[in-house]
């Protein structure tokens, strides 16, 4: 069976080594984009199972990014990983932007593996 490719969105170099040091062992190919349109170049390119998606980014934020994710493959699942823990920002991704999941940062590898687990169904 094919392994899984988790497509991780986020500008801190810092955040992407921790997802990949806690996916280490796990059993999926991981991908970075450390941008919203990096992100769209790499979805139009690779074949993507799930994307763990920042919200504060220059340039393109990750609402935005969202957005036109969603416009190109509406069924990709989403989660929001972010350091934004307020209310309104959890609801907007979950229950407005209806994102699979929001994990807020910092975050343990049980949670990341969770995470990924209910976006994947697996």
């Amino acid at each position: 069976m094919a392994r899984k490719k988790i497509l991780i969105v986020d500008d801190e170099p810092e955040v992407v080594e921790l997802v990949n040091l806690m996916l280490d062992q796990e059993d999926y190919d991981l991908v970075s984009a450390d941008s919203g349109l990096k992100c769209l170049e790499i979805i139009d390119n690779e074949n993507i199972d799930a994307i763990l998606l920042d919200i504060m980014m220059p340039d393109m934020d990750g609402w935005e990014t969202f957005h036109k994710i969603k416009q190109k493959d509406p069924t990709m699942p989403i989660a929001i990983l972010t350091a934004t823990c307020e209310e309104f920002d959890r609801m907007m991704g979950l229950k407005v932007l209806k994102a699979e999941d929001y994990v807020t940062k910092p975050f343990d590898r049980k949670q990341l593996l969770g995470c990924i687990h209910g976006l994947l169904n697996d």
